[in-house]
Parts: structure tokens; sequence; C-alpha cells
């Protein structure tokens, strides 16, 4: 067997047994809680010190979940006060002196205020072996040439991501999508690149625009494996499918940008969620999204995402709650893959709650998605004030995809699609038929949420 062979990245790691993981897990986990208690002011004074803790009380796992919850907005505060008291935004959660830090990466800022995250040569080699365990166990390899349609700069998924990407010795065209669609075709065809890395709904679009633009189909682009980043892709059936279908490409979900957690899915039917791969770098637990209490990592378990990085050195998140809500998965995929795997149901802010029925945008749109062609899988929930609490009926806009339609013809599309929405998702819809490709279509994370003026 040659080197480029091999099923694992670094199978010595990533084959460990559950027991030696956790063993591996708990002694850097010490040796981090110690860090960040003697390199961060703020972890010391309001996570330790206000909880009655130093690094020589935590015994157990369920003393370390004494510690209090770390959040995005508290984050953001963090970098306001930073700048006050030292000129700069990083100077109380990150532990490694200025001098050791190379590099800045930010959020997409999406939800708010971008998150800063700072890396030091240790953690930037972290992160790119991530990436090279993701990329490696779908089937790439030195040669292949990957184009980056995703936004550059210092968003975690863009210029950090070509990184990683390297240094797996692949080839990257770093294109970004902020030029535009046109610019992402003109060197996709100038430089034949075997991978596509972007939004799914980015992807849907580029597979419309296509034909316009080129006179080509998107098949002929020569794509043959899909990596969707920033939104749900190969968790929604329909979604996967016209992907798959409009590229001739495996379509494959990822996650983990700037941060350690890290996910990549596998091939398996019915999508089985994304296997997490950083469990040496990485802890996971979920709590309840309300009261914050933690829930037990066991299989089919609901709950947001707390996260703690363990051998990290600049800005080593502590019991990090992020936002999203998923599901574990700890029974053993067919694939063969070792380790657990997560699926995002969607962001904790993004749910809706109608009539006292929970509901994530993306588990309408893959509803609406599985009626292609008759529509074209892009909606827009439509709200008078944000969520999560609607008022009934919810409101959607649905593209159709209906040549020549007849109003009888509209009328049956949104009585099928009524009670599919009704049926599976247990919510009565207000639905309004739009023209194909009225509504927006977004370069990055596309929100699928319209608060109306």
């Amino acid at each position: 067997m040659t080197n480029n062979d091999r099923k694992y990245w670094n199978e010595d790691v990533e084959t460990l047994s559950p027991q030696d993981m956790k063993a591996l897990q708990w002694k850097r986990l010490k040796k981090q809680l110690q860090y960040n208690f003697e390199n961060s002011v703020y972890y010391r004074e309001e996570k330790f010190q206000k909880a009655g803790l130093t690094p020589d009380d935590i015994r157990t796992f369920e003393d370390f979940q004494k510690i209090p919850l770390f959040t995005k907005d508290e984050h953001r505060q963090i970098q306001a006060d930073s700048i006050q008291q030292f000129g700069h935004p990083y100077g109380l959660i990150t532990c490694a002196p200025r001098e050791k830090i190379v590099r800045i990466n930010s959020t997409s800022g999406t939800t708010g205020q971008p998150t800063l995250y700072t890396l030091t040569q240790n953690d930037i080699k972290v992160l790119n072996e991530m990436h090279c365990r993701k990329y490696w166990r779908t089937g790439l390899r030195p040669g292949h040439i990957v184009l980056q349609a995703l936004s550059l700069s210092m968003f975690t998924g863009g210029l950090p991501l070509s990184d990683g990407l390297q240094s797996m010795g692949l080839c990257v065209v770093p294109v970004g999508v902020e030029g535009g669609t046109r610019r992402v075709l003109d060197f996709t065809l100038l430089t034949k690149p075997d991978v596509l890395i972007a939004t799914p709904s980015f992807g849907e679009y580029l597979i419309e625009q296509t034909p316009k633009l080129t006179g080509k189909d998107a098949r002929e682009l020569g794509i043959r494996w899909f990596y969707c980043a920033g939104e749900p892709g190969a968790g929604i059936p329909s979604l996967r499918k016209k992907l798959q279908e409009g590229f001739g490409a495996k379509v494959f979900d990822h996650t983990g940008g700037g941060h350690a957690f890290h996910g990549i899915s596998c091939e398996t039917e019915p999508y089985p969620g994304m296997h997490f791969v950083s469990a040496d770098h990485c802890i996971p637990e979920l709590v309840d999204p309300q009261t914050k209490d933690p829930i037990e990592i066991a299989d089919g378990a609901v709950g947001e995402m707390v996260f703690t990085f363990i051998g990290w050195e600049g800005g080593p998140f502590m019991r990090y709650a992020l936002g999203d809500l998923i599901q574990i998965y700890t029974e053993a995929c067919s694939c063969g893959w070792p380790e657990m795997r997560f699926k995002i149901l969607g962001r904790a802010d993004d749910m809706l709650i109608i009539k006292g029925v929970n509901l994530y945008p993306s588990a309408l749109k893959g509803v609406v998605s599985e009626f292609e062609p008759r529509t074209t899988g892009v909606l827009r929930i439509i709200l008078e004030q944000p969520g999560p609490l609607v008022k009934p009926p919810l409101k959607i806009r649905v593209e159709h995809g209906l040549k020549n339609p007849t109003e009888e013809d509209r009328q049956q599309l949104i009585n099928e699609i009524d009670e599919l929405i009704k049926n599976r998702l247990r919510v009565k819809p207000d639905i309004e038929l739009v023209e194909p490709y009225s509504l927006p279509r977004e370069s990055g994370k596309t929100s699928l949420i319209e608060i109306k003026k």
C-alpha cells in the first residue's frame, strides 16, 4: 500500500478507542485548564474565581462542568472591554504573548459583530491537521485542484482554509466569491479544478447560471467533489441530490474553520451526520438551550453545542456555547469510520416557535426542495418581528419552477406543499408562490428569514 492509499490521514489518533481518546482528552484538558488560569485574566477572574475554583479543584468531568459557560455575546463584550483596557480586541482571553500570535481569524459576522480568534503557529498546525483529516477521508490527494468559492480574507473558512488544503499537498485556487459568479466560472474553466468548496446556496445558483454564462452545463465543469460550507447541504436529501446531479459530483457537509470543532460527512445513505474528527483537540458537550443544564452525550441526544479547545495556545475557548443546536449519534456508522457523529439542526437563535411547535428554517427548506423542479428550492420565511415566537400562520414565499402555469397548477402546488409541511413539520403555513429567480441569491451564507419592514 502506497502512502496515498492509506484510509486515514493520522491513523494512530483517528482510530483510538473511546477509552484511549478519553484518557488523552483528560490529560490535555488538565494541562489546558492550568494554562488558561495562568495566562488569561478573564478566565482566571470571571470563570475560575467567580465559581470558587482553581484548576486543582477539577478532578472529574463533572467538576469541569461547574465552570460557567462562555457565550458569543460575552465574547463580543470581552472584545469591547479589551479595546478599552489594552487598545486592541484580544487582550482578555488570549493566553499567548503577543509575539507568539501569528494570525487573527474572524467569524463571518452574520449573526452580529464578528468574533476574533487569535492563533499561534501551534494552533495553525492543529487546524491544518484537522482539515487534512477531513479531506483525506473523502478521497482528496496531492495533485487535486481545489477551487475555493467562499468569502476569503480573515473569515475562518477563507484564507485560513487555504492553508489547511495546501498543507496536505492540494493545489488551491482561492478565487473567493466576492468577485462574483462570472469570475468563479472564468477560473473554473481556466484552472480545471476537481473540487469546489462553496455554500450550497451558491452551488445551486452556479448550476442555474453556468449554462447562461458559459453555454455549458454545470456537469461539464469537471467538478468531482463539492464540499458544502456555512449552511446545511448534504443533510437535506433533495439539495444533496440537486448538487450531485447538477455537478456530477460527490457532495459532503463539513464544518470547522478557525476553531477546533471539525466534522465531515461520509457517503452513507441515508445521511448519517458528520463524523467528529477532532476529539484530540476539542471536547464537546451538550446543554439545554434554555436552562443551560448539561445533557448527557448519548445516541440521539439533542442540545446546544458547547466546546473546549485542548492543546491550544492563542485564544483557547473554554466551555464555549456557539449557539448551534446539534443531534449526537454514538452508534457505529456503516461507513466504518469509528467516531461519534452529529447533525447541525440549526442555530438556537434561528429556531421558530409556532403554537408550541419548534421549527428550524433548514427543515422547511428540505420540504420545499422536495418539489423540484416544480419549485426552484428557494424560499423565504416572512416574519412580522424577530422570533422565536411566531404568530400563526407561518408565512413563506416559495419560488415556483412551473412553465406557463395556470391558476389551477399554482393552487395544486400550494396545496401539496401545504400538506407535506403540516404532516411532517406540524405547522400550518401560508404559502405565497413567486416567480422563478425573483428572490435574492447571496454568495455567502443565505438567511431564510426575512423580517417584514
